[in-house]
């Protein structure tokens, strides 16, 4: 971006560059002077001891003093380079935006306190920042920041705890949390009516340590460091130049607990999340999410109440799970066709699995027969129904859950402000028109030139997307060739097995490959979204989200998706058997096709799990060492202030990884949870696990991230949504096509067996009669002895397609009617609501008539929000010049 500072200008840009030049930053009046008393804390304070830091801005200086010195003492004239020129410009240029970004912060209202760390070979500069009062007053208007009006009982949203309350079961799942946060009725600041807001005779603690970072963010966000026509505004944009290398507000002090005992109200706030909260002794316990909320800001507080709301619904549908498992175990021996499989004997000459293999007895696969049936049984088939249910129930509960958590954190009416246009967008944005709303000039982007680089994109994707099913396809091939190779050593053991230790190996190597390309496309497609010149930051967002999320999807599902419903399909029979690439098509293995999947599953969904969260253990850890040895070095081992030690910390990354992961989750346990019950299980013990490990990240490894507002988990939930509708159509397809459940059942109906004996022989058919390798050898299908279909084909295959007419059906209709009898905003909340806006009108009438159409809403007495019932135009104000005492 730093090239466009280079450009020429037109005449008419020339004079709008002047007119921005001209234009002085607006100033806030301010009589505040810095209070010159002893120290109250050595933490988040200037030297004075009263000041709070709200924010930290950091840059790096490096010096090449000894380079420099050993030239001169060897007698070497140092020889101008085109590198180091270009280096010394570029570190000049920075050094120029840093002044320039710091005289109008001063400019702005904030007072600024630097301190540096510095060795032989790099300084570590610091720049507090702190907003006084006037700022704080005049940004939390312009802001809509909420205030409160009156506290109101906090109340219970837990609704497990409720019940077990009613039915006098103890709750070993709750636990005193120390600090609540109370509950407030509030409406939007107001510096005229600010004896009508509880608190407001104490200005140090009136606004919250969360809402003054944001505030200084605002502020931070909006502030000009070069010329304005070329997006050279914001902190966001110069850490991305490079101009500082980190910008961060403050922990409120250590999470380590004191080592003499204290009080628990006399924890901080971290500490308190540390120690009932991130702790793995906790994982049992309810998570205190208006902690959470009031230290981190609704988005991540959202997060971890969805993971919370997630992972305990999985309780029931990991409870169902294990009891059909466990009855297709103590069913084994009920298991007539397995019966008579390892019975057999010789009766069953089955054809070669191969072109250069021999013919071999259906009794030496009786183990995997046996084990077959406990993924394929009548309760998968009542479990896929169930999972069905499951899925849209828990996510119709999730949107009542919703509404609650965003109208107790007064998110319910949040809408976004207009957002500004991302600096990446504005420094290459060939043009500039009048926005149709503002009336002011901006970047724009010809939109004929953003589809065609969308197209491109697209094409893209589409390549990455064949790259994998290439992928696939060698995987396929790798199988085969592994088989034949287990087939050749005349081990009995491994003749038997070859297919299972194909399937397992190919599993393993597949997971390799899904990892691998998971990181490749990831970087592909960031470069491709930046490319495509989204114009906002939620636009840049929702592209990014669909592109990794297509991609992942066919990523990992593309495998279970082809032993699901394509492999064992068309395999041909004897004399006329299906290729790919000179090699037979590949058919089902000894236990069917059911227990692949379910092998395929295991190790692709608990492999990933795995995995991940050794990574999201292992790489903060790693980054923080790296971090506090840079930092070692320059400050030495002295003790570090609360500044340093938060440098020292892993910049937190965003939540997408995060719901990327559990979507990824979600999308196992129910498009394929026919062939695999346990799937919610495994699901079940890696979320308990997940949600402390996050939670460890955010207390002790990450810096505190800016709190940001959010009403909802965003495009996540239509994703959810779009996978439980096609879960209930795989599912369907599943026990109609690959398991044998209805060829059981039309057995049973065609010849009055309940107890399907003879069902084995009715499953096989004979080789064609111009097979003479091996003849009257057997295989699995419903073929004459020319190799055509029989009636018994046809008659099975109007069944499975009934079937999956009628289960779609029955259950999308049930769906419905869950979806219509429960409402997304339960109706308690709604007259809640009411009463809410009666008393707050009620309680502001006499004083302030125009709050009489606002709508009013509860919050936690630290961390008021700028919702706003319904949104006002921006308008500019004009405020007075005055100086605003600082120092830097």
């Amino acid at each position: 971006f730093s090239a466009s500072a280079n450009n020429e200008v037109s005449e008419d840009d020339a004079d709008e560059e002047e007119e921005e030049e001209e234009e002085e930053p607006v100033r806030v009046p301010s009589d505040r002077k810095i209070p010159q008393q002893p120290p109250l804390s050595p933490g988040n304070y200037f030297k004075d001891g009263r000041t709070k830091i709200d924010f930290v801005l950091v840059w790096e200086v490096r010096h090449r003093k000894k380079r420099r010195s050993k030239r001169k003492a060897d007698g070497e004239e140092p020889a101008p380079s085109q590198k180091t020129t270009s280096s010394q410009q570029r570190k000049e240029l920075l050094a120029q935006w840093r002044e320039r970004f710091v005289q109008n912060l001063q400019t702005a209202g904030l007072l600024l306190e630097k301190e540096e760390t510095a060795n032989e070979k790099k300084t570590i500069n610091f720049l507090k920042l702190s907003a006084p009062w006037e700022v704080l007053v005049y940004h939390a208007e312009e802001m809509c920041i909420r205030a409160p009006l009156q506290v109101q009982p906090s109340p219970d949203f837990n609704t497990s705890a409720r019940i077990m309350k009613r039915l006098c079961i103890p709750n070993v799942f709750a636990e005193y949390v120390p600090r609540r946060p109370l509950d407030y009725y509030t409406c939007n600041f107001r510096k005229s009516k600010m004896d009508r807001f509880l608190g407001c005779n104490n200005r140090e603690t009136y606004f919250s340590s969360t809402q003054r970072h944001r505030i200084v963010y605002e502020i931070l966000a909006k502030t000009a460091y070069g010329k304005r026509r070329r997006a050279e505004v914001g902190v966001a944009r110069l850490l991305t130049e490079g101009a500082y290398s980190a910008a961060f507000p403050l922990h409120e002090g250590k999470y380590q607990l004191p080592t003499s005992e204290v009080c628990p109200d006399e924890l901080n706030k971290r500490q308190v999340l540390f120690q009932y909260w991130a702790r793995w002794s906790k994982w049992y316990k309810y998570q205190p999410l208006d902690h959470i909320r009031e230290y981190f800001g609704e988005k991540i507080a959202i997060y971890f109440a969805w993971l919370g709301f997630y992972t305990a619904w999985l309780l029931p549908a990991a409870l169902v799970g294990l009891l059909v498992f466990l009855s297709g175990v103590l069913s084994l021996a009920s298991n007539e066709p397995a019966q008579e499989i390892c019975t057999s004997g010789a009766s069953y000459l089955m054809c070669p699995l191969c072109n250069t293999c021999k013919a071999w007895n259906m009794s030496d696969i009786c183990p995997m027969a046996k084990l077959g049936y406990l993924f394929d049984h009548p309760g998968t088939v009542f479990f896929s129904v169930f999972m069905s249910f499951w899925a849209v129930t828990f996510l119709e509960f999730w949107k009542r859950k919703m509404a609650t958590l965003a109208h107790h954190w007064d998110c319910m009416d949040f809408h976004e402000e207009e957002e500004r246009p991302r600096p990446e967008f504005v420094a290459m944005a060939p043009a500039r028109e009048y926005n149709p709303v503002t009336g002011v000039k901006e970047p724009y982007f010809p939109k004929k030139d953003r589809l065609t680089r969308m197209f491109t994109a697209s094409m893209v994707i589409i390549i990455m997307l064949c790259v994998v099913v290439i992928f696939l396809v060698t995987v396929i091939m790798y199988r085969g060739i592994i088989s034949v190779m287990m087939f050749h050593t005349g081990n009995p053991v491994l003749r038997t097995q070859a297919g299972n230790i194909a399937t397992i190996s190919g599993s393993l190597v597949n997971l390799g490959l899904i990892l691998l390309m998971g990181q490749v496309y990831t970087a592909l497609a960031e470069q491709l979204t930046k490319w495509e010149m989204h114009r906002t930051q939620t636009e840049y967002e929702d592209a990014f989200t669909f592109k990794v999320f297509v991609f992942q999807f066919v990523n990992f599902y593309s495998s279970p998706f082809y032993v699901a419903f394509f492999k064992g399909r068309y395999v041909g029979y004897p004399s006329n058997y299906g290729t790919l690439l000179g090699m037979r098509n590949e058919d089902c293995g000894p236990g069917g096709c059911l227990i692949e999947l379910a092998e395929q599953l295991f190790i692709i969904m608990v492999g990933k799990q795995l995995i991940g969260n050794v990574q999201e253990f292992v790489i903060p850890k790693v980054k923080s060492w790296q971090q506090k040895r840079s930092l070692d070095k320059v400050r030495g081992g002295c003790d570090l202030h609360r500044w340093e030690e938060d440098y020292r910390l892993v910049e937190e990354e965003g939540l997408f990884d995060e719901y990327l992961e559990m979507v990824l989750q979600f999308g196992f346990i129910t498009i394929f949870v026919a062939a695999f019950p346990l799937a919610p299980l495994f699901a079940l013990l890696n979320n308990w696990a997940e949600v402390r490990l996050d939670a460890h990240k955010f207390v002790c490894e990450y810096r505190r991230p800016v709190a940001q507002r959010a009403q909802n988990i965003g495009a996540w939930f239509n994703i959810l949504e779009a996978l439980s509708h096609l879960s209930v159509i795989a599912n369907a397809f599943l026990i109609a096509f690959t398991s044998d459940f209805l060829s059981r059942l039309l057995y049973q109906y065609k010849f009055e067996k309940e107890d399907l004996s003879g069902f084995v022989n009715f499953t096989l058919a004979y080789a064609p009669l111009n097979y003479t390798q091996y003849p009257m050898c057997r295989y699995k299908a419903f073929r004459d002895d020319n190799g055509n279909y029989t009636l018994v084909y046809w008659e099975l295959l109007a069944v499975r397609f009934s079937f999956i007419i009628a289960f779609e059906h029955v259950v999308f209709f049930v769906l419905r009617a869950i979806d219509w009898i429960v409402p997304d905003v339960p109706e308690s909340l709604l007259v809640q609501i009411k009463r809410e806006r009666y008393l707050a009108k009620q309680a502001l009438a006499e004083h302030q008539d125009i709050l009489l159409g606002a709508g009013v809403r509860k919050t936690s007495p630290h961390h008021p929000h700028t919702s706003s019932s319904s949104p006002q135009p921006s308008r500019r104000r004009t405020r007075p010049s005055q100086d605003t005492p600082y120092r830097y």
